[in-house]
């Protein structure tokens, strides 16, 4: 099965984030320790499916990374809303996992490189055809502590 092509929100100009959902973008991204790893730089989605599949993190400047390499996708189903302030929750990383997670370059994203982002999250890609479908990507999961 082919990968689908991923767009940036922004380049689309007929979609945007569903009425019930808030849109993160500009919001604080936070790991398992609680610190502040970066900010919602952009939502990268799936047009065909209509579904949002990685948050594109731009990484906080105290971590000294290369301006080039300072971005990391997230997928999706790997973060969650804080219930009250506008924050993003990341279990599986921290102030230091982040900095051995893959950077984002602003390219084709590649199977490769969406496994490579599993594995840095402890999760391991299945073979399954429809790779999407794994919790990884789970909007629901996302969304779900957010009272709307």
């Amino acid at each position: 099965m082919e990968t689908p092509v991923l767009r940036r929100l922004r380049d689309l100009t007929d979609f945007e984030v569903a009425d019930d959902n808030p849109d993160v973008r500009g919001w604080t991204v936070r790991g398992n320790d609680g610190q502040a790893l970066g900010t919602v730089f952009e939502l990268i989605v799936d047009p065909d499916a209509m579904k949002v599949r990685y948050i594109d993190v731009e990484l906080d400047s105290r971590f000294h990374i290369n301006e080039h390499e300072n971005h990391i996708l997230l997928p999706i189903g790997a973060a969650s809303l804080d219930e009250e302030g506008d924050n993003v929750f990341v279990p599986a990383l921290n102030a230091e996992s982040v900095l051995n997670y893959p950077p984002y370059i602003e390219i084709q994203i590649t199977r490769e490189y969406e496994e490579a982002m599993l594995r840095a999250l402890g999760k391991e890609p299945t073979a399954n055809p429809r790779f999407y479908e794994q919790e990884s990507f789970d909007t629901d999961s996302f969304y779900s502590r957010r009272a709307s």
